[in-house]
């Protein structure tokens, strides 16, 4: 991974236009992308108020708009254009999470495209990190629509925010397992260890050692 400051543009562009001629699974791996940037960026150690108004903002967005944006509405799409943009303005300075780390890995191994990756995985690793999430798991509930998510009992809303998240993938059709993408369990060690390598694991609200990840693979395999 290369970064530096250097390669920070001067001015991004925005375009919705551009969305238009993309496939229906491009709008959905991107859109699921984008929705877990958000979500690690609202969940992850670094989070602080500034960036949660910038991932907040960008869940409500995205759950709203992601269904349509796939099925190509153009309104939507430009939704999702903001969503994205005010994801990544807060990611970038927060870091992400444990889904991200294991998802590199998938790429890596079997060319699994990035946000179809995320999307298997984000369910998972959200109920995994429930526990130490406090009460952030209900703003995502409320910010998915959910009702009464900010009265209930925090186990039930931290349930409702992870089936949610569940139900869009599931309603974009995004792959549902890991052998979808091509992973066997005799590569799950090997995709662990890459995973607990991966710099963004460091960012997780939840600790998860070699075994933990390989678990939350096996889960979802």
């Amino acid at each position: 991974m290369c970064v530096d400051p250097h390669g920070i543009p001067v001015m991004a562009v925005v375009d919705s236009e551009m969305m238009a001629s993309a496939p229906r699974s491009l709008k959905v791996a991107t859109g699921l992308d984008a929705l877990t940037h958000a979500i690690e960026g609202y969940t992850t150690a670094g989070a602080w108020k500034l960036s949660d108004l910038f991932h907040l903002k960008a869940i409500q967005t995205i759950a709203a708009s992601l269904r349509h944006a796939a099925e190509g509405d153009a309104e939507a799409m430009e939704r999702m254009a903001l969503a994205q943009y005010v994801a990544g303005m807060g990611y970038s300075n927060v870091g992400l999470g444990l889904v991200h780390a294991m998802a590199h890995p998938l790429g890596a191994f079997y060319g699994a495209p990035h946000g179809v990756a995320n999307g298997i995985l984000l369910a998972a690793v959200m109920a995994y990190n429930a526990p130490s999430t406090g009460e952030r798991f209900r703003d995502i509930a409320a910010a998915f629509g959910v009702e009464d998510a900010m009265t209930m009992p925090l186990e039930d809303a931290r349930a409702a925010a992870v089936e949610a998240v569940a139900a869009l993938a599931r309603d974009l059709g995004n792959p549902a397992t890991l052998r979808e993408v091509g992973a066997s369990e005799a590569d799950l060690p090997a995709l662990a260890q890459a995973a607990f390598d991966d710099v963004c694991a460091g960012g997780n609200p939840r600790p998860a050692a070699v075994a933990e990840i390989e678990e939350l693979y096996r889960s979802v395999l």
